[in-house]
Order: structure tokens, then C-alpha cells, then sequence
């Protein structure tokens, strides 16, 4: 390594802390598709001539491929037109930025390769380009309260086994038929906890925490369980609970490029949340997308939204929370083994949360378990991984990740991602054939279950 000094030019591979750049969503040059496809070139280039990036997922192999295919071997001779093969296979999981990448700021090169992406979403869409179907599944919270009162119907008519409407739904609206899709219930966690659940007075942090868990879409409509669950080890350490959801963070509007979306969530959720906060509410964020939104892309939408910087601040992973809780005070005595081990998958947003893997610390305090953890991608990338158009490439990412959950041999798997985790259990049991895949769950969730809570 060099003997440059900490405050000297940048070097290569340097361990210097990357940061990022406030998104200029305001600025009329942002969706100006000339610039932001010059910036394309300037940045892909960067990738051709580095290439760490090529196992990660498909955008980089397909990226390396236009250029080795081209007439010059070069970025020149890829047309602007083929950036857009790239753009479709990226799920902004953050790997590249966060786990590969040596050229990100404070580089002079500045490499960001997922907000370049995203910025060149909101400029097609700018444009008029626009994706119908995804935008309406997208829809999170009008989809869960449409499917609330006729959840078993929607479930029914939505499951895999039911060829027919699947096959129809599949060509009219191009959501692949072998993709499975999250279940509604009529009972949302919102419903299950609207009456707080009361703390453990015997409890290590009793009258020391109180907790506002944020529910997200998609525990409120398709994963109460995980909510129940959170608030119930919560409890039992003494903590004052109570579930908050004004709406959905934002991350399929992101994905789209539709940033003043996401930036008006982020005021309206911040704005709920800001006199929890002066109240002395912690802020808990029960699934890993989730918690990337509020805690990093918010501030970088509104850097000078002081509410939404305060929830920033104030926010913490679910699995982050119940580890600083049993380094501050310890936890409530009562855990007991959970038979046949359990496998986590680390799924790519907790690991962008640059917070290390809480989720594996919090269940290795789980007595006599034998906790195995895969650090790959999942491949399913929210609604990437059910539209007929990609749902092969998530298949053809998350496979690798499958196949070291199926040598771990557990009973049990979970991610800090319940659509991740769907997604690898249909993966394990189509490269198993007829054998059952393990227990899914959130890690929560099984916690909980170790309490004998759930």
C-alpha cells in the first residue's frame, strides 16, 4: 500500500470512506437524456477498464459483452441505445458502490454506478417512457387496501398453482406465471397492533427505550407476522411499542425514477414521525429496503429537509436495534435452541446499511443454534423479479445463493429481505425437485420464536 498520507491524492483500492452526492433531482440538467447518457459513457468506462464488478450481477456481463461485441472492442462503438440493456438487468442492490468499486468518491474518477442508473430511469421517464404494469404494482398501498377485504380471493386467484389465471395474467400484464407473489391478509399489522402491547416491567430497558416500528408496505399488507413479532421481543425487554405507518418509503418509485415521489413520502412520513422523535421515540424499520430508504436515499433526495435528516438519524434495522439493546443492557433472559439450525441469507440492502451483519449477531445469541450465513445475491429485486421480462434473470443470479443455502442443510432460512427469502425458497425447492424447502422467516421472527413469543 502506499505511504501516502491520509490527506493526500486518492489512491487505488484506497480504504478511504465513500460518501455520496445529495441527488439533483431539482435541476432541470438532471433529466437531460444527452448529458446523462455522456455520463454513462464517461463512468461505464471506468467499469470497462476495472471490470471487479463482472460477478455481481447481469448488468456487468452485459455491459463487458456490448463492448467486447463492438466493432472497436470499445466503449465508443456501443450504441447509446444498447445503455439500455444494462439499465434493465440493475436492481440497485448498492454492491457495486459499496462491496467492489475502488473508484467511488472521494475519487476523482466518482463512480456511482446505481444513482447514474436511477438517473437515467428519471430521465426516460422524463421523456415520457414509462413501465404501466411495474408502476401500478409499485402501488403498494392502494394494492393492500384493495386486496385487504378480499384477501383469500386475491391469494387465491394470485397462487402459482392456479395455471389458468396465471397463464392470463401473465399476457396481459407480463407478470411471470412461475413467479411467486406476495399473499395478502385481512388482517394487516396495523389491525393486529393498534393496541400497544405492554412492556415487561422486569425487562433490562424497561422505562429506558420506547420504539416506533415502522411497519413498511409490505409487512403492514403481506408480512404482519414480522411486525407481531418485532413488537413482542420488544416487549419483552421492557420497551414501550408502538407501530407507525403513514405510507410506503418509496423504493419501487426509486426504482422507477420517479423522484419527486419518493421525495414527497419522505417529507409526509417524516413529518409523522418528527414528534415521536421529540418525544424520545427510537424509529425501527422492519425490512431491510426499507431501512436503506429512510436511513441513506431520503437524505440524499431532501438534504435540506431537517425532519427527514432527524428520521435518518433516528433510525434503526430491526435486527441493529435488538444487538445495541443487548450491549447496552442485555436482554431478557428465556431463549431456547431452535432445532435444525437456521441459514441467512444477508440480503443486499442490510448489507448497503453499512452496519455489518446484525441480523447473524442477534440470532448467535440464540443458545445452542447453529447460525450459517450466504452473502449473495437473491436476484429477485422487488417487482424485477416477477415481470416476465426479468424473472429469469433473477432466477439465473439468485441460483448461486440457492445452491449454498441447499449445502447448509438447515431447517430454517430467513432474510433480512421477506421477498429475498420467498424468492430462494421457490429457487430451492425448483433445484431440489420434489423436496420440501426449509422454514421461511424473518430473523425476527425467529427470535421470537426462540422466546417462545410467536
Amino acid at each position: 500500500m502506499s505511504d501516502e498520507p491520509r490527506n493526500g491524492p486518492p489512491r487505488e483500492g484506497s480504504l478511504d470512506a465513500p460518501f455520496r452526492h445529495p441527488i439533483a433531482w431539482r435541476d432541470d440538467a438532471f433529466y437531460d437524456l444527452e448529458k446523462v447518457e455522456a455520463e454513462m459513457e464517461r463512468q461505464f468506462d471506468v467499469c470497462h477498464t476495472c471490470r471487479r464488478c463482472f460477478n455481481l450481477c447481469d448488468s456487468f456481463p452485459r455491459l463487458f459483452d456490448l463492448i467486447d461485441e463492438s466493432k472497436t472492442g470499445e466503449l465508443d462503438s456501443v450504441a447509446k441505445a444498447d445503455y439500455a440493456k444494462v439499465d434493465e438487468a440493475c436492481t440497485l442492490c448498492d454492491m457495486c458502490f459499496l462491496t467492489k468499486c475502488p473508484y467511488v468518491p472521494p475519487h476523482p474518477f466518482d463512480i456511482d454506478i446505481p444513482h447514474l442508473i436511477v438517473r437515467y430511469r428519471a430521465a426516460k421517464r422524463k421523456a415520457g417512457e414509462r413501465h404501466f404494469v411495474r408502476e401500478q404494482l409499485g402501488m403498494t398501498d392502494r394494492n393492500g387496501k384493495i386486496a385487504k377485504p378480499i384477501a383469500s380471493l386475491a391469494n387465491a386467484m394470485s397462487a402459482r398453482k392456479n395455471t389458468p389465471l396465471r397463464k392470463l395474467l401473465e399476457a396481459i400484464a407480463q407478470i411471470d406465471a412461475e413467479a411467486e407473489l406476495p399473499k395478502y391478509h385481512s388482517r394487516t399489522a396495523t389491525d393486529r397492533l393498534k393496541s400497544p402491547l405492554a412492556p415487561n416491567p422486569e425487562g433490562p430497558a424497561f422505562a429506558k427505550r420506547k420504539v416506533a416500528l415502522y411497519a413498511t408496505c409490505f409487512v403492514d399488507y403481506n408480512e404482519p407476522d414480522v411486525a407481531v413479532a418485532a413488537a413482542r421481543v420488544l416487549a419483552l425487554q421492557g420497551i414501550e411499542v408502538k407501530l407507525v405507518y403513514p405510507e410506503c418509503c418509496g423504493m419501487p418509485q426509486l426504482e422507477g425514477g420517479d423522484l419527486k415521489d419518493v421525495a414527497g413520502r419522505a417529507e409526509r412520513v417524516a413529518k409523522v414521525f418528527a414528534p415521536l422523535i421529540d418525544d424520545g421515540y427510537d424509529v425501527v424499520a422492519l425490512t431491510a429496503s426499507c431501512g436503506l430508504m429512510m436511513k441513506f436515499e431520503w437524505p440524499l433526495i431532501e438534504p435540506e429537509n431537517r425532519a427527514v435528516l432527524a428520521l435518518s438519524a433516528a433510525t434503526k434495522d430491526i435486527c441493529e436495534y435488538v444487538v445495541d439493546l443487548q450491549k447496552t443492557y442485555g436482554l431478557t433472559a428465556g431463549l431456547v435452541p431452535i432445532e435444525g439450525g437456521v441459514t441467512l441469507h444477508h440480503s443486499c440492502h442490510a448489507r448497503a446499511q453499512n452496519m455489518g451483519a446484525k441480523s447473524a449477531e442477534m440470532l448467535r445469541l440464540i443458545p445452542e443454534t447453529r447460525v450459517e450465513v450466504v452473502e449473495r445475491c437473491s436476484g429477485h429485486g422487488g417487482t424485477f423479479g416477477v415481470m416476465k421480462a426479468t424473472h429469469a434473470i433473477a432466477n439465473k443470479v439468485g441460483r448461486p445463493a440457492a445452491r449454498q443455502i441447499a449445502q447448509k442443510a438447515t431447517e430454517t432460512l430467513c432474510s433480512d429481505c421477506p421477498l429475498a427469502c420467498k424468492h430462494l425458497g421457490q429457487l430451492l425447492s425448483a433445484e431440489d425437485g420434489a423436496a420440501a424447502p426449509p422454514r421461511q422467516a424473518h430473523p425476527i421472527e425467529i427470535f421470537a420464536r426462540a422466546y417462545g413469543a410467536f
